[in-house]
């Protein structure tokens, strides 16, 4: 997640929360490369997504041999590597052909230039296989400074994690609308790979049905998860009220509107920014900020899994809604492919 401030939106539109918590204790989760403590176990019932799969993977993006996977990077390298590995083995198909975007830009602070390397891949949608929506989450983050390593495990390997395991749902439940998974780079420095997307797109910009975009997913004290884009388009808020009323965690709208105080205002804090620019509708899903934020404290033993597992399997939700629904969102977006 970019720099962002550290307040509240102030009260938010239609809280809710499904009192059903989670039940069956799943096994110790062991890499042999990347260990994820215990202290990263959760309880769970029956689960659509793979929840200990999803937490071995952002043990693996979160742990120290990734160097806080900053663009440039021997970190940030070996986490394409792992992705690479990962969009095969589940077998995401290419995006008509290509599984990367690489990309170059100038950083902002040191004016060098920086090779960037989009992740990509598609679930065919049986309906609409020309029209999609495009799900996506940054893996780089912010490196080692000062001799300590930014882990980023929530910020955000949590979301690489979680489209990995929503795109592993859906290569087993085919959508209507094809559905591209587009693990982004170089957010940290300005949503560079969102812009590259955008700028090159791997689908026709008029046929992406919106975006959803995860960044930061997996860490929350008070089992709150925000839905920030109904202020922008209006006409997903009933999607969203739909998937609260029957969400396992406390889902909550707000943080994109621009009379908010500075930082308040989400809506060009993350890769959902560019989309938005070119008028393609985005729902952003993320938490508040919490000590952990551009912290090193940012590491896998300080998520709060259960709440984690839960976030993913609401955002699940809003994918399957919204693809029962991209007819009606691209009619409300005046594109009609």
């Amino acid at each position: 997640m970019s720099p962002r401030s550290h307040r509240r939106a102030g009260p938010s539109q239609r809280p809710a929360l499904f009192p059903t918590l989670l039940s069956a204790l799943l096994t110790a989760l062991l890499l042999v490369s990347a260990p994820v403590p215990a202290s990263a176990q959760v309880t769970a019932e029956a689960t659509r997504i793979d929840a200990q799969q999803m937490l071995e993977d952002l043990g693996a993006l979160a742990h120290d041999s990734m160097e806080g996977r900053r663009t440039g990077a021997p970190g940030n390298e070996r986490a394409r590597q792992m992705l690479l590995g990962a969009f095969d083995d589940r077998g995401f198909a290419p995006v008509h052909g290509d599984r990367t975007q690489p990309f170059s830009f100038v950083g902002r602070q040191d004016e060098a230039t920086y090779e960037g390397l989009n992740i990509l891949g598609m679930i065919e949608g049986t309906v609409h296989p020309d029209r999609y929506i495009v799900l996506t989450a940054h893996y780089d983050h912010l490196g080692v400074q000062d001799g300590q390593i930014y882990n980023g495990a929530d910020d955000n390997a949590s979301g690489t994690a979680a489209i990995l395991a929503i795109g592993e749902w859906l290569r087993r439940n085919p959508p209507r609308h094809s559905v591209v998974l587009a693990a982004l780079d170089a957010e940290e420095m300005g949503l560079q790979g969102a812009r590259a997307f955008i700028a090159d797109p791997p689908v026709p910009l008029d046929r992406i049905v919106m975006n959803v975009n995860l960044d930061m997913v997996s860490r929350s004290e008070v089992d709150e998860l925000y839905a920030a884009g109904t202020y922008h388009y209006p006409f997903l808020t009933p999607l969203v009220e739909e998937v609260a009323a029957r969400a396992p965690i406390t889902l909550l709208m707000g943080h994109d509107s621009p009379d908010l105080p500075p930082g308040d205002d989400w809506t060009m804090a993350s890769d959902h920014g560019p989309f938005h620019q070119v008028g393609i509708p985005f729902i952003y899903f993320g938490v508040e900020d919490h000590p952990g934020y551009h912290d090193p404290s940012d590491t896998v033993e300080n998520i709060t899994p259960d709440f984690y597992v839960s976030a993913v399997e609401t955002i699940l939700d809003f994918v399957i809604q919204a693809d029962r629904r991209g007819e009606r969102i691209l009619e409300s977006r005046g594109t009609s492919p």
